[in-house]
């Protein structure tokens, strides 16, 4: 039988149209965790079941636009990738114009620098890549799509703490939780089950606690510290946005920053390090951590605009993904989403896209007339694919830092060989610039940069460089 490539069936999922022939299959389906990635799921299963429930600790309608106590790194910077916000538009019509209304930015063209290895890139990524972008902070577009979610009819939270899950057989049933203020398990019965409850999902013990295998789990130590703070923003100044990524080599530590304008007339700055090197809360070493390490524009914010709050600090000991797609044993109508199934390195901004594109793999699933006597074996083949996107672009650049020791993919010294060349030729020349940036924003899948006439263009252009 004739299987779709991973590029072509990436393209599917990531795909802008607004899906059509959904169909009834559940009177209820319970989503796990109110994170960004269970209110797309439950956006999605809106449309295929009478009632769907989302179990979350945190109350979700007494929340605000402020930092959710569930997330420990929502007062980080976060991306929001050109890929993202066009799955938000696609669930969400009118998200973009709305976002904006409310007070999210679109940096004016030409106000955007990205420095390499200390060095000013020139020329500014070209096509659907460089877009301009909607740019908030997490809890801001996090309260959008909350909005949105808990306005449709047949959606509503319940506050409380899922502790495993019900089962007949080798069909899950529904989720025993805990409710917000109560010291009692209560079962909740489901047609379907989504498990969006993040990197500590516990999903894999209650699979074992019904005899089933857990989840193969891969991990990369990359050992990641960065701090984040506010500052206030002038009305019109003359760079919104800047990122500077520092290679490791000859004299330079490896080093990512950056600072985005956000809702409230704000930037929100970045500062990161990795193994020793850990950004700390007190804001004269923050700010000294500005003007030393990274290129002016980040000391002109930091001593010269006023600083809003404390600084606020983060770390993350790894990557990680759990592999879903390998288990041979797995319980019908239950599935996991983002970082539930996989977490990369922040600083790429891959999480939250991520979790929207799972959103659309269970979308996919669910309107391909599926057999749910059966596990979803067609979501996690698409998961995976989202997942090897993300984790390809993230942990090749991870393995290049002097204190990550693997696990190396075959073939690496020659995708790592070729990974530098292609990123040379994006610097002189705009075709390559343009595809290597739907990579990386995840508009298109890695295996775009393989096709053989563009690697002879990338090759022998990077060469030269």
């Amino acid at each position: 039988m004739w299987r779709m490539s991973a590029a072509r069936r990436f393209a599917v999922i990531s795909s802008s149209e607004s899906p059509k022939d959904q169909k009834a299959l559940f009177r209820r389906a319970v989503v796990v965790g109110g994170s960004v990635a269970g209110l797309m799921a439950a956006r999605v299963l809106s449309d295929h079941a009478e009632d769907v429930v989302v179990i979350e600790r945190d109350d979700l309608t007494a929340l605000g636009a402020g930092v959710r106590p569930g997330v420990p790194q929502g007062n980080q910077v976060h991306a929001l990738l050109p890929s993202g916000q066009r799955q938000l538009e696609r669930w969400f019509p009118g998200f973009v114009e709305e976002a904006l209304a409310e007070g999210a930015v679109t940096p004016p063209r030409g106000t955007n620098r990205f420095y390499l290895d200390g060095q000013l890139r020139q020329d500014p990524p070209s096509g659907p890549a460089a877009a301009q972008g909607i740019v908030s902070s997490r809890p801001f577009l996090e309260a959008l799509i909350r909005r949105r979610v808990l306005a449709i009819p047949n959606v509503r939270p319940v506050a409380g703490r899922a502790e495993g899950l019900l089962m007949d057989g080798d069909t899950v049933t529904g989720v025993r939780y805990v409710a917000e203020g109560d010291n009692t398990v209560t079962g909740q019965k489901a047609d379907f089950v989504v498990d969006a409850t993040g990197r500590s999902s516990r999903l894999g013990d209650w699979l074992d606690a019904y005899d089933f295998p857990k989840p193969p789990m891969r991990r990369m130590a990359i050992k990641l510290n960065y701090a984040t703070a506010l500052y206030r923003r002038p009305a019109d100044p003359d760079v919104w946005t800047c990122i500077s990524i520092a290679n490791p080599g000859p004299g330079r530590t490896a080093r990512i920053g950056g600072f985005t304008p956000i809702e409230g007339g704000r930037w929100t700055l970045l500062v990161s390090g990795y193994d020793a090197d850990r950004p700390g809360r007190d804001a004269d070493e923050f700010r000294e951590r500005c003007v030393r390490d990274f290129p002016p524009e980040f000391g002109e914010v930091a001593t010269k605009a006023a600083l809003e709050g404390e600084v606020h600090t983060y770390h993350q000991a790894d990557s990680r993904r759990r592999d879903f797609h390998r288990l041979r044993r797995f319980p019908a109508r239950l599935v996991a989403a983002g970082d539930a199934v996989a977490s990369f390195n922040p600083v790429y901004g891959q999480g939250m896209t991520s979790a929207m594109l799972h959103a659309s793999c269970l979308s996919e699933y669910l309107r391909g007339d599926p057999d749910l006597s059966r596990p979803a074996r067609a979501y996690f083949a698409d998961v995976k694919v989202v997942v090897d996107a993300a984790w390809q672009v993230s942990t090749m650049a991870d393995l290049a830092l002097p204190h990550v020791d693997g696990p190396y993919p075959a073939g690496y010294r020659a995708i790592r060989w070729a990974s530098g060349l292609i990123f040379k030729a994006s610097m002189r020349d705009q075709a390559v610039n343009h595809r290597l940036g739907q990579v990386t924003t995840m508009l298109a899948h890695p295996s775009a940069l393989t096709s053989p006439r563009f690697l002879v263009r990338a090759l022998s252009i990077g060469a030269r460089a």
